[in-house]
């Protein structure tokens, strides 16, 4: 039997520690937590300084039992569970449920599994940081006292299943409000005109900017023609040349946030598929004997610090310098944090720079792969040089209506030779050279189009904007991310169209709610001050019964008060005017997890449902008596067809909108892209920008 017994939380975990760490030791997996609160019931006792009653979750008993008996026939037991407050908790549950004393030195903590990380941390092993399970702790009873309290009274009045969450209910309402927002929002009209301009032969575009040296607005046909009537003719002359160098800087390492924004945005991947992807690089990846075996290839992936160890930077501008030169190696300066960051663990990055991704795709899950791909490239760019443009504008006078144009050129590539951040991609950004122009100098205008454009409402939040509005205003933290938004949809309070959150009615209906009895839950700065709070736990400055007392003394008092005055939700079903047309009785409005659908009242005898096709208020192009709706493909793609279908089989998979073409008065439809909004005529060339 080995002399030490090692307690991780996953079987890949364990198995990539063990091949480290020799023959006197032997990696067990725990399988996540082996206590928790009881699923059915509070367990917490408000009257008594809000103790918490563990049990064995459910199906842990024989893995337990398996520990226990390892842990009598070892010398001693290590607690390794991943190094953040959750990791720590799991650790003091461990400790409390195999009789080890939480104050001796039984747990190691480590940043990355590999070979030189886990062998040093095994030299310095520490008691278990009772800040850390008391913060952990603080947050699992506040989510119990407001989960457990308000859920029951949502299936009261409203129906079963439903639940309220802290952090959910606050991502739920910057949800609802976006699209309040929307429905609310009025297009306005507004005008640009584009200009292309000649020089010995040469073509470059410009835009109209102001009049009298004044930036001018075009809110209408009539200020444009104004602008067109000052024209005499297509002779401009060059007022001013200005020509300046620009430094760009790369992006900071990956924290947990912007990893779920850029894989979003990059790979397509949801907050949670990112999150597992990472923690399999994490834990480890079979390279092959020749590689060294099972390997962990980046380092934690629960954290919001940029910070990044002298040992990485080193290896780095080693990698940097023999691929590339000395020129593309940058200062190894400190990024700093985002104000409020933790700093607790260093960025996400490779556990090794010299790991090329090339070298391991043919070891690598192709989602792995793009994942491990986007990290180290990232880490790489992080600590090269900035990439330097030379840009230009001009701008071009007459009669003094003013018009610009500008260009640049990518002098030095820099850190763009390895990696562009997504936001910089949907730019496409080019080289857009200008002619050689001088002061003085009189260019031709071969033609002057003027451009009607409408506002746009503000968009929809997909999961990278959400995630990141969060982060910003100080929301959850890096841990809380992806279970929040997993969370929202498994409980049908919004659904995912185009990749974009939509509420629900049964959404709206909860969260108005909430609103009404229990703003606190709701408010982004309560719920930013409560994060703050936690992490004072954590830091030892706090008292973790002291805060979820200030919070429940007048959390009670609302919940009894919602109890006395909170209406009754009776979601009736609507009849929907149109009869089954397999058993001829009437077709009803229900209410189901994703929003309403139709189904027959003569159910459970008839089981027909149809889904409820939404109008956006065109009329067919084709047939020219039906309406154009909203359709879902088998695979929930968003499709638009005219409501006489069979009849007419009008298709198109970009939406209509209800104005002609203004060149041919044809169907114009919005075209999305990664570069935005853009409405195009269906038969001519004619296109215009939506400002967002």
């Amino acid at each position: 039997m080995a002399d030490y017994l090692v307690i991780v939380e996953s079987p890949a975990k364990a198995k990539t520690i063990e091949r480290y760490l020799g023959k006197k030791y032997k990696v067990k997996a725990s399988m996540g937590h082996v206590r928790d609160l009881p699923k059915s019931q509070m367990a917490v006792d408000v009257k008594d300084n809000y103790n918490p009653r563990y049990i064995t979750i459910r199906g842990k008993g024989p893995v337990l039992k398996e520990l226990k008996s390892a842990a009598k026939k070892a010398k001693k037991v290590f607690l390794a569970a991943d190094p953040d407050r959750e990791g720590e908790a799991i650790a003091w549950h461990l400790a409390h449920s195999l009789n080890i004393d939480e104050n001796s030195e039984c747990r190691v903590v480590f940043n990355e599994i590999t070979k030189d990380a886990i062998k040093e941390s095994f030299k310095h092993p520490r008691s278990i940081n009772m800040d850390l399970v008391d913060a952990q702790q603080a947050r699992r009873i506040l989510d119990r006292l407001v989960g457990y309290n308000i859920s029951p009274l949502l299936w009261k009045k409203v129906k079963k299943g439903l639940s309220a969450g802290r952090v959910q209910s606050v991502a739920l309402k910057m949800i609802i409000d976006r699209e309040r927002e929307i429905e609310k929002f009025q297009p306005e009209e507004y005008w640009s005109i584009d200009g292309l301009f000649e020089k010995d032969a040469a073509n470059f575009e410009g835009a109209f900017y102001g009049v009298d040296g004044k930036k001018t607005k075009l809110p209408s046909k009539d200020d444009v023609d104004k602008i067109l009537t000052k024209l005499k003719d297509k002779t401009f002359i060059i007022d001013k040349v200005k020509k300046k160098e620009r430094k760009r800087n790369p992006s900071a390492p990956f924290i947990t946030s912007s990893l779920q924004q850029e894989a979003a945005r990059k790979l397509n991947f949801r907050a949670r598929k990112t999150m597992m992807v990472a923690q399999q690089l994490y834990e480890g990846i079979d390279l092959g004997k020749k590689e060294g075996g099972i390997t962990g290839l980046i380092t934690y992936m629960r954290t919001d610090s940029t910070r990044l160890s002298d040992t990485a930077k080193k290896d780095a501008s080693k990698y940097i310098t023999d691929k590339y030169g000395e020129e593309f190696l940058g200062e190894q300066k400190q990024k700093k944090n985002a104000e409020g960051a933790q700093d607790a663990h260093e960025a996400i990055r490779p556990t090794s720079a010299f790991r090329d991704p090339s070298g391991l795709k043919s070891v690598l899950s192709r989602d792995q792969y793009r994942l491990y791909k986007l990290i180290w490239d990232r880490f790489i760019a992080s600590l090269m040089a900035p990439a330097i443009m030379d840009t230009m504008t001009v701008h071009l006078l007459q009669n003094g209506v003013e018009f610009r144009a500008s260009g640049s050129k990518v002098k030095f590539k820099g850190f763009m030779k390895v990696y562009i951040e997504s936001n910089d991609d949907n730019k496409k950004e080019k080289d857009k050279l200008l002619p050689d122009l001088e002061e003085g100098m009189e260019v031709k205008a071969s033609e002057i189009n003027p451009n009607q454009h409408f506002t746009q409402p503000p968009p929809r939040y997909t999961e990278a904007r959400l995630v990141r509005t969060m982060e910003e205003q100080g929301i959850g933290r890096p841990s809380t991310y992806a279970p929040t938004l997993d969370t929202i949809q498994r409980r049908g309070y919004v659904s995912l169209d185009n990749k974009r959150f939509v509420p629900t009615e049964l959404g709206g209906i909860v969260m108005d709610l909430i609103i009404e009895f229990f703003p606190e839950i709701i408010d982004v700065d309560f719920t930013v001050k409560m994060e703050g709070d936690l992490d004072s736990v954590e830091e030892g400055k706090t008292n973790w019964v002291k805060i979820i007392d200030e919070f429940y003394q007048d959390f009670e008092k609302r919940l009894e008060k919602a109890e006395q005055e909170m209406e009754k939700v009776e979601i009736r079903d609507e009849p929907a005017g149109i009869t089954c047309e397999e058993c001829g009785h009437e077709m009803v409005y229900k209410m189901g997890r994703y929003g309403k659908f139709l189904a027959c009242s003569n159910f459970p005898d008839c089981r027909n449902t149809k889904p409820i096709l939404k109008e956006i208020g065109v009329t067919c192009p084709k047939c020219k008596t039906g309406n154009v709706v909203e359709r879902k493909s088998k695979k929930k793609r968003t499709f638009y067809g005219c409501d006489n279908y069979p009849e007419c089989d009008f298709l198109s998979w970009d939406k209509p909108i209800s104005r002609p073409c203004p060149k041919c008065e044809s169907l114009l439809v919005e075209k999305k892209s990664k570069k935005g909004t853009q409405i195009q005529c269906s038969s001519c060339d004619y296109k215009e920008e939506v400002q967002e």
